[in-house]
């Protein structure tokens, strides 16, 4: 099994791929300077990364928000707008959930109120073993609950911008205690789930993420034998 892995910056994919090898999933990298389409690939991994132009999503860019990589949005736009209308799996994480959000037609808060539980520093020398920043509450009936199950989870966290109206079909899966969006998917849509925190970095200490991973292992399966 094969997933596309987007990113700009390839020091920054270690602990995305050796999550996916872990699932049984061999990663294959996309990027602005290396583009490509789904075709013979299962999956899409949409990664972290700068944020997205506001002007995709019709407002002006706030002095808190990065200088936009309008290559890597558009490649990474075209690339799940193609995933979901053709059915490929899709897991989006941090910036890639708000890239997701954003490709179906939400919009984003660019800079939250308060950061100071959601933009944790966390060391880049601990692969798989970083530390919980909170928690979310997994809603119930959600594909996201059925794979790390409904209620409380510990996460860990680093962003500035976050979800505001989610885009169109998607539904939340997952919020923080101060109202935060956590998480989106797609229902319908054979597995297309977007979260907010970085799962790649506590495989190795939290079950929960290893689970997500490990259910979008199933869906490329699944997508193999459709």
């Amino acid at each position: 099994m094969r997933a596309g892995i987007t990113f700009r910056n390839a020091s920054k994919l270690e602990a995305y791929e050796r999550a996916l090898r872990e699932a049984g999933i061999e990663p294959v990298r996309i990027s602005p300077e290396t583009p490509r389409s789904l075709e013979s690939l299962d999956g899409l991994l949409l990664t972290g990364g700068t944020d997205i132009n506001p002007a995709r999503y019709g407002q002006e860019r706030a002095s808190e928000t990065d200088e936009p990589d309008e290559a890597r949005d558009e490649l990474e736009t075209r690339l799940v707008q193609e995933a979901l209308a053709a059915g490929v799996p899709v897991l989006a994480i941090c910036r890639g959930m708000q890239l997701f959000n954003v490709a179906s037609g939400g919009t984003l808060i660019q800079h939250l109120a308060s950061t100071d539980v959601h933009r944790v520093k966390q060391p880049d020398d601990q692969p798989g073993r970083h530390g919980a920043a909170h928690t979310v509450r997994v809603a119930r009936d959600t594909r996201l609950a059925s794979i790390m199950g409904a209620g409380e989870h510990a996460v860990n966290s680093r962003h500035h911008q976050a979800v505001d109206r989610p885009g169109e079909g998607l539904i939340v899966s997952a919020i923080s205690a101060d109202g935060v969006i956590e998480a989106l998917e797609k229902p319908g849509h054979p597995f297309a789930v977007a979260v907010q925190w970085h799962p790649e970095n506590r495989t190795l200490v939290c079950e929960a993420d290893k689970k997500l991973f490990a259910a979008f292992a199933e869906a490329l399966r699944g997508s193999l034998v459709r």
